[in-house]
């Protein structure tokens, strides 16, 4: 990747897009271009069409998606399919229209089956049933990876797919209507702490286990990643996508008290195990990233604070 090469990242303004945007800034990466919501609207087919043909992206970065924690995928499960799929199809379908040089698409780790043989490999892909909660979704990525796969075997396009596990970081979501899990539980704590409650009320038993990752990791990943590896070598492996994680996980309780550690609330964390939990256990097998030379560097703890520090400063 040329440093003037021309590199258009949609999704910048959510919190993976802006944080591949930065570390490419890091990285000395100049020329990029936008289409920001509501302005563009990535649903819409001839918006897209209009855009690549005016602005012609030599590289191309899908980190544009409708997403949410377990509730709004849940409950939101017909805008949650139509609206990836819209995105990604014309996403792609165009990018493989203008000739762009490489396209890395990003999913979830979502894709895979609900009951799943831990730690979690890429062929595990479309072996068994998804986890309801958050069908459609999942549904939608696994359309984005085959897409990526098939126009790279019929037409030879270098599109590529990465994903990554459950992600945090600045500029994250604090709705707690349709967040994931951290901030949720950032935003519970610190305002039981400012607000003295004696108590507070985490989704589910807590026994289930999560993988997660900071968002500077990932972003750090898909850059290495799209500067290193094309998709005939990715396709003649014999996976169709690349896992991005820690490679260690812990259970929601776990969790639940790191975070009223790091926010410092002293009251009690009790457990409603009458709410949604999801999957019993994501853990991602990251032996093909690391053959390939990159592992994640900050650490959950330190992942945390740096995730706290961000909320006070700009959601507060």
């Amino acid at each position: 990747m040329d440093k003037n090469t021309k590199i258009y990242i949609a999704g910048n303004t959510g919190m993976v897009g802006s944080a591949i945007q930065h570390n490419l800034e890091l990285k000395g990466y100049t020329e990029f271009v936008f289409t920001p919501y509501p302005e563009y609207d990535l649903t819409n087919q001839k918006t897209v069409q209009d855009f690549f043909e005016k602005e012609r992206p030599e590289y191309v970065i899908d980190a544009a998606a409708k997403v949410g924690g377990i509730l709004a995928n849940n409950t939101l499960r017909a805008q949650f399919i139509y609206e990836n799929l819209m995105i990604q199809n014309n996403l792609i379908h165009n990018a493989h229209i203008s000739g762009v040089k490489k396209l890395l698409f990003l999913g979830s780790s979502c894709i895979y089956p609900r009951d799943c043989s831990q730690p979690i490999r890429e062929e595990y892909l479309l072996t068994n049933e998804l986890e309801q909660t958050n069908e459609p979704y999942a549904i939608a990525k696994i359309a984005g990876i085959k897409m990526c796969e098939n126009y790279y075997r019929q037409y030879g396009s270098n599109f590529i797919s990465v994903m990554p596990t459950n992600l945090y970081g600045p500029r994250d979501n604090f709705n707690l209507k349709t967040s994931h899990v951290i901030p949720a539980l950032i935003r519970k704590f610190h305002e039981a702490k400012v607000n003295h409650y004696p108590e507070v009320i985490v989704w589910g038993t807590g026994h289930i286990k999560r993988e997660f990752l900071y968002v500077d990791d990932l972003a750090d990943a898909c850059v290495y990643l799209l500067q290193r590896l094309e998709a005939t070598e990715l396709y003649t492996s014999g996976v169709t996508h690349i896992n991005i994680g820690c490679g260690y996980d812990q259970s929601i309780q776990e969790l639940a008290m790191m975070i009223g550690e790091t926010v410092g609330f002293i009251g009690k964390i009790n457990f409603d195990d009458s709410m949604l939990e999801g999957t019993p256990q994501k853990l991602l097998d990251i032996s093909y990233l690391k053959e390939l030379g990159w592992e994640a560097k900050i650490s959950l703890e330190e992942g945390l604070r740096l995730s706290y520090d961000w909320y006070l400063e700009n959601y507060v």
